[in-house]
């Protein structure tokens, strides 16, 4: 009869279990970074972006205003109003509250929205007078849409009552896009003059001067209320 011999695996095999258990672990956190992308890309985002003219969206069928608002007349007599892509890119994520509901009558440089992050907010006017038809009321929820596309998420739609008188300032197509450049200038301008002031402008630009990430993010409620008096034509 033969001898019986015992041999335990785990001495010949121990090191490969051990370097197969280390290669799982290793797995483990790039399945959980692959199972939250739109994180990911978000913070990516805010790390690489840069804010410069090629990189705005200037749609040339738009009617712009000096308010940051931007407007459309549709055929049917309606026009649809919104925020444009340069206050977006300044601010970064922000939360939507409106100040009027539908079928409420509206004058122009009246505060329609309010825009807020983290405490600090900023109030967006009415760029026409006229009576509201429709309120865009699921942005609230969404306000991230309006950054995905600030043109196709409208806050409100107005039947315009004077719209000639008050679209005669207004600017499109080249005009519009070479009044964002000088707005970029300008904001640089208030950047470097609000830093000065010890308002938490801790931002950065990159060489040959672009802005980064989200500036308006890093200033406090002071500095918010300054950009409101300066670009968005009222007191905070």
């Amino acid at each position: 009869m033969e001898q019986f011999i015992y041999s335990d695996i785990f001495d010949t095999k121990g090191i490969e279990y051990i370097i197969v258990i280390f290669f799982f672990m290793l797995l483990i956190p790039f399945w959980i970074m692959l199972n939250r992308p739109v994180k990911l890309k978000e913070a990516m985002g805010d790390v690489i972006r840069s804010i410069n003219l090629q990189a705005l969206r200037i749609p040339q069928g738009l009617l712009f205003n000096k308010n940051h608002t931007w407007s459309h007349l549709e055929k049917s007599g309606v026009a649809s109003v919104g925020m444009d892509d340069l206050l977006l890119h300044l601010t970064g994520g922000v939360e939507l509250n409106y100040l009027k509901e539908q079928q409420e009558k509206v004058k122009r440089g009246e505060p329609i929205a309010r825009i807020t992050q983290e405490g600090k907010e900023l109030v967006i006017t009415s760029p026409l007078s006229g009576e509201i038809d429709r309120v865009h009321s699921s942005l609230e929820s969404n306000s991230r849409a309006i950054s995905d596309d600030p043109y196709s998420s409208w806050l409100y739609r107005i039947r315009p009552e004077m719209w000639r008188e008050e679209t005669g300032e207004a600017m499109m197509a080249e005009q519009a896009t070479e009044w964002t450049g000088k707005e970029l200038e300008r904001f640089r301008d208030y950047l470097a003059e609000t830093a000065g002031e010890a308002h938490g402008a801790e931002v950065m630009l990159q060489e040959g001067g672009e802005l980064t990430g989200h500036p308006l993010r890093e200033m406090d409620q002071e500095a918010w209320r300054g950009f409101q008096e300066k670009f968005l034509g009222m007191e905070a």
